[in-house]
This record gives C-alpha cells, sequence and structure tokens, in this order.
C-alpha cells in the first residue's frame, strides 16, 4: 500500500505543471472540435468553415493535504497525506485528444474526435484509517489506538478507457443579432482497464504494539473490483499507458445548448460571425456506461468482520501493489466474507452539468464564469468520479491572439489561478500555475494543443 501512495505522489510531482479540463481555451473566440468538449453546441460558432484538430494534452493533480512545497521539499509524503482528521482526497488525470475534425454548411455543423483518458482517485479515505495501512499509525496511535467509524464509502480507484466522438451542432435561429443552436455528441467507448477499492460503512479499531498496527472490532461493506492490466498494479504509469484504448463495448452522449447576443452590423450579419455581447450555454456531459470484460474481470462484494480477540495485521500490505493481492491477504485470513459478484460489469461515466456565460466588457475584454456540477454520487462503485469546480475567466481577445487568466475553485484543491495563451490555433495553458509557483498551492495542472482552421 505504501508504494501505492507513493507512487501517487511521484504522479503528482510529475505532473507540477498540469489542468483543469482546458480552462479558458473552451470558450475562445476561435471555436472548433475542441469546444464541443464542453458543449457540442458550441461546435457550430466555429470560426472557419473547416476544423482539423490535431493534438491536444491535458493533465492535472489535485488533493486537499499535499502542497506544490510539501511534493518539491519532503522525501515522507506519505505521512503528511494522513495528518489530521480531514478524509483524504487525490485526483490524477490525463487526458490526450488526437485527430478531429468538423465542417460547417449552412445551418449544420458537424464533426468527429478521439479522447483517451486515465483516471486515478482517493476518495474520502479516512486518514486514520490509511495512516494504519501505510504507516502502522505512526501519525495518530503512537504506543495507542484509535476507533474509526464512517457513514460513507471510502474509495480508490483507477480507469483507463479511450472514445470515439461524432457531434452535430445545429442553428434554430441564426439572426443578425441572436443566434440558438443545439447540439449532441454521441460516443462510442472503448473500456481499457479498471480498479476499485470501497469500504462503505467501516467501524473498527486500531492499535499499534511495537512497529506493528493491528485491526480489531471491525464491521464493513467491501468492494474490490479490476480489469486489465490495473488488476496487476493501478500505482504504475506503464499500465495506465499500455491498456488506455480497449474494445469496443459501450457508447455515451453529450447534450448541450447556445444562445449568442451578437455583436456583429445588421447588413452584414456573417462579418464577425463568432463575435458577441454575450455567449450562454448549457450542456449535460458523459451520459452513459461501459461494460469491462477482459478474461481477468472480477466485481466482488464482501463483508468484512473482526470480532472478539480476533485482529488483523495491517503491516501485511506494506508492500502490495495491487487489489488481487489485497483481496488475498484478506481472503486468507479469513475475516473476508463473500455475499455477491459479477465477471463483467458496467461503470458509469462522470456525468455532469455544465453551465457557463461570457460576457464583453468593453472592446477585446471578456469575463467567463463557468459551473461543473457532477451529477452522480462518488460514493457509488461502479462509477468514474470528477470534481465540482467554479472557474472565473478574464480574457483578452486580439483577434489571432487570446490572454486568460482563470480563477477557479476546486471543491478538493480550493482556489487557484493560472494563465493561459492562444495563438492561432496554438494553444498552452494551466489553471493553477500562478499558484503553484507562488503559494503551497494544492493543485498543479497543465494543457497544450494545436489545430488548424481552413477557410
Amino acid at each position: 500500500m505504501k508504494k501505492y501512495l507513493l507512487s501517487c505522489m511521484v504522479l503528482a510531482s510529475l505532473s507540477s505543471s498540469a489542468q483543469e479540463q482546458y480552462t479558458g481555451i473552451g470558450l475562445s473566440s476561435r471555436v472548433g472540435v475542441l469546444n464541443a468538449q464542453f458543449n457540442p453546441a458550441e461546435l457550430h460558432n466555429q470560426s472557419n468553415k473547416f476544423d482539423i484538430h490535431l493534438i491536444g494534452f491535458n493533465a492535472r493533480v489535485s488533493n486537499n493535504k499535499l502542497g506544490v512545497d510539501d511534493i518539491v521539499n519532503n522525501d515522507n509524503l506519505e505521512n503528511i497525506l494522513f495528518r489530521g482528521t480531514d478524509p483524504v482526497n487525490l485526483s490524477a488525470n490525463v487526458q490526450a485528444m488526437g485527430l478531429g475534425m468538423s465542417v460547417k454548411f449552412k445551418r449544420w455543423t458537424l464533426g468527429i474526435s478521439s479522447t483517451l483518458h486515465g483516471n486515478l482517485d482517493i476518495i474520502d479515505v479516512d486518514p486514520r484509517l490509511g495512516d494504519a495501512f501505510v504507516n502502522a499509525g505512526i501519525n495518530a496511535l503512537i504506543g495507542g489506538s484509535a476507533t474509526v467509524s464512517n457513514n460513507y464509502n471510502q474509495r480508490v480507484n483507477g480507469t483507463t478507457w479511450g472514445e470515439l466522438g461524432a457531434t452535430a451542432a445545429f442553428s434554430l435561429v441564426n439572426k443578425a443579432k441572436h443566434k440558438l443552436n443545439v447540439g449532441i455528441t454521441g460516443k462510442l467507448l472503448f473500456p481499457g482497464s479498471y480498479a476499485n477499492l470501497g469500504m462503505d460503512r467501516f467501524t473498527g479499531t486500531i492499535s499499534r504494539v511495537g512497529g506493528n498496527a493491528f485491526l480489531t472490532n471491525t464491521q464493513a461493506s467491501v468492494n474490490i473490483a479490476y480489469s486489465g492490466t490495473l488488476a496487476n498494479s493501478f500505482t504504475q504509469f506503464d499500465n495506465y499507458r499500455e491498456s488506455a484504448f480497449g474494445g469496443l463495448n459501450g457508447v455515451g452522449a453529450d447534450i448541450g445548448i447556445n444562445y449568442q447576443w451578437r455583436d456583429t452590423p445588421p447588413e452584414n450579419p456573417k462579418k464577425n460571425q463568432n463575435r458577441y455581447k454575450l455567449n450562454l450555454g448549457l450542456a449535460i456531459r458523459n451520459l452513459g456506461a461501459m461494460t469491462f470484460n477482459e478474461n481477468n474481470n472480477q466485481s466482488t462484494n464482501y463483508t468484512l468482520s473482526i470480532q472478539g480477540t480476533q485482529s488483523l495485521n495491517l503491516n501485511q500490505f506494506e508492500n502490495v501493489e495491487s487489489l488481487r493481492e489485497i483481496e488475498t491477504i484478506l481472503l486468507n485470513s479469513g475475516y473476508l466474507t463473500r455475499r455477491d459478484g459479477t465477471r463483467d460489469f458496467r461503470v458509469q461515466l462522470p456525468t455532469t452539468l455544465s453551465l457557463y456565460g461570457d460576457v464583453k466588457i468593453i472592446p477585446k475584454l471578456f469575463v467567463s464564469a463557468y459551473l461543473l456540477q457532477r451529477l452522480n454520487d462518488v460514493e457509488v462503485n461502479d462509477q468514474i468520479v470528477t470534481q465540482n469546480t467554479f472557474i472565473v475567466t478574464p480574457h483578452v481577445d486580439l483577434g489571432f491572439f487570446e490572454i486568460f487568466v482563470p480563477f477557479t475553485q476546486n471543491e478538493i484543491s480550493g482556489f487557484n489561478t493560472g494563465l493561459a495563451f492562444r495563438a492561432g490555433g496554438f494553444f498552452i495553458g494551466s489553471s493553477s500555475g500562478v499558484t503553484a509557483l507562488m503559494t503551497n498551492a494544492k493543485q498543479a495542472d497543465f494543457y497544450m494543443g494545436w489545430r488548424i482552421g481552413i477557410f
């Protein structure tokens, strides 16, 4: 288990120039395939007749315990992570957009896209329980004991999958001053690999005797699920890279609507067609699910029960790297009882509501507000997790060149601010680069990409 957490921290340190899902660029006046990731209806605001998306990459690590200074200057990250009493939350996400293209014709714009995803999440893990498994209770159990009682589901989850998307956007209203678009993206899903450990309604006593930590008087519902290479280890980067794109086994969808109060001369409504005084949008994203069915698939629900004089030595988990090893140790202990399970299992996409507005303040200066609200419950085992985020982004639009200064509030990492630039079809930026460099921020992210517009 210690290797697992150290791997998370290594990933965080490698990503300390990392994203908040293309923050700022998603509402750029230079519209193309990328913008359909935020709202498929935006695609009909496309700046050119043809748009070719060549490449895009973003990565983000956020948490509620470790700051950038801790990652850079401290070798005992696992000790810091499990200090205090607040549940531990950590999220590491990588997204790579491949080749995509779109074409605009009268009231229609059609596009295709390709995307790879890799997620690793620690969700509401009790620090005393995590400290006991990883550090033999050195933070809170020096010569003593602690009773842990939680009424929620603690999870550790890793997922990789690929998507091929097809978007259709249609203009319902296209007047000199007003424009209303609707859009839908259909997705073919290619599940790669999956791992989930959930411990629901955990109660138990953790005691430390000498250098060993023991678990007694324990009751919990446990879910252990794995598929593909993450069954062997969900802490190694290569396992995510090698299993990013599996076979076709799921469908998904995004739907959206977009309104613009346009800023164009009435006598020529097509000139500067994406200039506006106000741009509003609403989208429901990532509807759908995918089924994992690799040869090593397994999803099992257990009851963990340790009663009376029974005890479980937690030091056995110190060098564990895979869920199968954890499962084997618990089964061999005799304290884990199988309730039900299945070989193939479905995992829900991280469904979200996106709501945004972009207002022209003075010529060239705009301010946007963007809300990303999770619509599913993070405690449910068979689903991918996302975070609630609110972003305010002043941005200067000089046509060929744009500058963005996003201010974000993330439910895990708190407040962050960054900087992003666009020059033609090239863009680069971060939603947390400024706070990561100037303060002990708890998030680091980075994104960049390149696309080409024709006609």
